[in-house]
């Protein structure tokens, strides 16, 4: 009976490529992706790609780096860093500086948007001042 549970637990944790494209809101396509880029790596069973625990928590870590716009190498160090440091201490200190980096980008985007947003606001109001102009 223990085998039989045990066998019936490391199944029920296995996802295939489709099961764990649906369940991360992705498509298999950018699955096989991340494993090319050597950043997931699953099991087989046969000729099926079976997913466990640690993929979907990698494909998870990975979404959200490059929704928060970290570049895949960024990623892949994080990733490699948690795999090597049993702590995840040099893991926190990297991604800390990521992060911190990453914050000085967008700022200087947001002053960049700001400015620009500014700019087109006041073409804007001259492009309306002359169009009154010329109507009257």
């Amino acid at each position: 009976m223990a085998i039989a549970q045990a066998a019936e637990d490391l199944t029920a944790r296995l996802l295939t490529i489709t099961e764990l494209a649906e369940q991360l809101g992705v498509t298999a396509r950018a699955i096989r992706f991340y494993e090319d880029k050597g950043l997931i790596s699953p099991a087989r069973a046969g000729a099926t790609r079976v997913y466990t625990r640690r993929e979907l928590a990698r494909m998870q870590l990975i979404l959200r780096g490059k929704r928060l716009g970290f570049s895949l190498r960024d990623i892949k160090q994080f990733l490699d860093l948690y795999d090597h440091d049993p702590t995840h201490v040099e893991q926190r200190r990297q991604l800390l500086a990521r992060v911190r980096h990453r914050i000085e980008e967008l700022e200087k985007t947001r002053a960049a948007v700001t400015e620009t947003l500014a700019e087109l606001g006041e073409i804007e109001q001259q492009t309306l001042r002359a169009l009154a102009e010329t109507a009257t």
